[in-house]
């Protein structure tokens, strides 16, 4: 193993998580999930070497993942549903049948995948509890930007947030879906994270 196989299958380890829950945001089918998280360590193994040092691992990896999954989605978003999926070389989470999380975290998953892709993109972050600086490092606008978008998409959410609350009858839904509560109670829903088969990045072994 070389040197930059023995560091790429580090980050990918140490950062497993970041790929998990991009890929489950922006596709809902197992099969696309698993198509799109391929797609991402491709691009991680294939842009490592262009590391920049004064950024942080997970900085890089967030913005590799987002970018290559709003190209993924873009490319994909009217296409027909493949009848033949490709192997995963992860498992992924199909949230919408996933067992023992409440009702805010599954309808919060549903709202946040109606968003438009840049959104989407913002709002994850916000979730994930980075902060304004740091998403604006990912994602390339001003820390001012994205506080602002942010508080825009929180008030678009609250709205399909009570509409579908409404729709389905969910009395018991919490209408305080997006402060530092949510945070938590969305990092705690998610599973623990599989045991990948990572000397994979889409075929049986890294290239080198």
């Amino acid at each position: 193993m070389d040197k930059k196989e023995k560091k790429f299958l580090t980050v990918l380890n140490d950062h497993k998580g970041i790929i998990y829950k991009v890929a489950n945001t922006y596709c809902k089918d197992p099969a696309d999930q698993g198509d799109l998280a391929q797609e991402i360590i491709l691009q991680l193994w294939s842009t490592i070497e262009n590391f920049n040092n004064t950024n942080k691992w997970s900085t890089w990896v967030y913005r590799v993942a987002l970018n290559t999954s709003i190209s993924f989605y873009r490319r994909h978003r009217t296409r027909k549903e493949r009848t033949v999926p490709l192997p995963p070389i992860i498992e992924v989470l199909n949230t919408s049948e996933q067992g023992g999380a409440d009702d805010d975290f599954l309808l919060l998953t549903n709202c946040l995948r109606a968003l438009k892709e840049i959104d989407r993109a913002l709002f994850l972050l916000h979730l994930e509890g980075l902060s304004s600086k740091d998403i604006a490092d990912i994602i390339d606008i001003s820390p001012t930007n994205v506080t602002t978008k942010i508080s825009r998409i929180k008030k678009k959410l609250k709205i399909q947030f009570h509409h579908y609350k409404n729709k389905k009858k969910w009395t018991q839904l919490n209408s305080n879906v997006f402060g530092n509560r949510m945070i938590k109670k969305w990092r705690i829903c998610w599973p623990s994270i599989p045991n990948w088969p990572l000397t994979s990045h889409g075929k049986n072994s890294v290239d080198k």
